[in-house]
């Protein structure tokens, strides 16, 4: 796991990779614990072999741990939406204070401390300056880590109107007036796929479950077809499933724009 240690700087998780696997290591043998617990009373209440807990302690061990070590990932895509949901914001608020006459660092830290998530990568520019490092270090180690591609090329503009020595303002200007318009493309996209998803999320989670229970109503009292509590409880967990899944797909092709 060579890039780990940079996984944990774009996850924004203030660990060492030996600290990291050490607690994934620990959680893990935790929930492993909890499960063989669990497995153990089952043992004994319906005398299932003791081998299956022999099998099941390192099998979970393993899937939990590898599980955990997803972590990171996890949390860079999630900070890295939420990050892109500010940009355009960013991008506004450097053009605005820099237009007005307020100096770059000033800039810098206004956004870190007007931005919940992207107030954090600035306010690590605005750490490293103030402990001795240029603008132009700070700002591209910021790139480096950064999980948010158009805030990536935001501070990039940035970076090289200074190192060129450009007008600052036409570079923020012209990024986020991009930036602004592919977010409205994917706006557009997003609406386009929630039609497919809305007709398939009527017919699977409420025509099909509705119609279903009425025939078996109707079977019920037509032949000895007995529709009992268990049955629609399962019914109910297997509607609620769908319709779940529907809800997660939908969140997941959400695009990170902010409104």
């Amino acid at each position: 796991m060579k890039d780990l240690e940079f996984k944990l700087k774009q996850a924004g998780i203030p660990e060492t990779p030996h600290k990291f696997v050490k607690k994934m290591l620990f959680v893990s043998l935790i929930y492993t614990l909890m499960i063989s617990i669990v497995v153990i009373f089952a043992v004994l209440k319906y005398q299932i072999g003791i081998a299956v807990i022999v099998l099941l302690f390192p099998i979970s061990f393993l899937l939990l741990f590898s599980y955990f070590l997803k972590f990171p990932e996890l949390r860079i895509i999630k900070r890295g939406k939420n990050i892109e949901r500010e940009s355009v914001f960013v991008g506004r608020f450097l053009l605005i204070e820099i237009a007005s006459g307020i100096a770059l660092y000033s800039a810098l830290k206004g956004v870190a401390g007007n931005f919940e998530y992207s107030g954090k990568v600035f306010k690590q520019i605005v750490d490293n300056v103030r402990m001795g490092t240029s603008i132009e270090e700070a700002l591209s180690n910021a790139v480096d880590e950064c999980p948010s591609r158009n805030l990536r090329r935001l501070m990039w503009q940035v970076m090289n109107s200074l190192q060129t020595g450009t007008d600052v303002t036409k570079a923020l200007t012209s990024i986020t007036e991009q930036i602004s318009k592919e977010q409205l493309i994917e706006i557009k996209q997003y609406g386009k796929r929630l039609n497919p998803l809305a007709m398939f999320y009527m017919v699977l989670a409420v025509i099909i479950p509705s119609l279903g229970i009425s025939l078996l109503i109707i079977l019920s009292t037509l032949i000895n077809f007995s529709l009992n509590l268990p049955l629609l409880i399962i019914i109910a967990v297997g509607v609620g499933f769908i319709q779940f899944m529907f809800i997660s797909m939908i969140k997941s092709s959400r695009p990170a724009v902010g409104i």
